[in-house]
């Protein structure tokens, strides 16, 4: 006799109780969020910074904000700005 497999989806319960879940924990990340310093903010953003050098991602963030660069400049052209 063949054994049925269950199916790995999720009960209609199960889906609203993990959509619940992740409503309390951003509600509770934006109110710690709102609560920051703008110094506790800034250092935050440093330490984002220092961690892309540390992993080595400066290359392609380099890239990128050429392109971005690349794009304002056509636009400042395209504009007589």
């Amino acid at each position: 006799m063949k054994k049925l497999k269950k199916k790995n989806r999720l009960m209609r319960s199960e889906a609203l109780a993990f959509k619940k879940r992740w409503e309390v924990a951003n509600a509770f990340e934006k109110e710690e969020l709102r609560v920051l310093s703008y110094d506790e903010k800034l250092e935050q953003l440093i330490m984002l910074i220092a961690s892309a050098k540390e992993f080595d991602w400066t290359k392609g963030l380099e890239a990128e904000a050429n392109e971005v660069r690349d794009r304002w400049n056509k636009l400042r052209k395209a504009y007589h700005a």
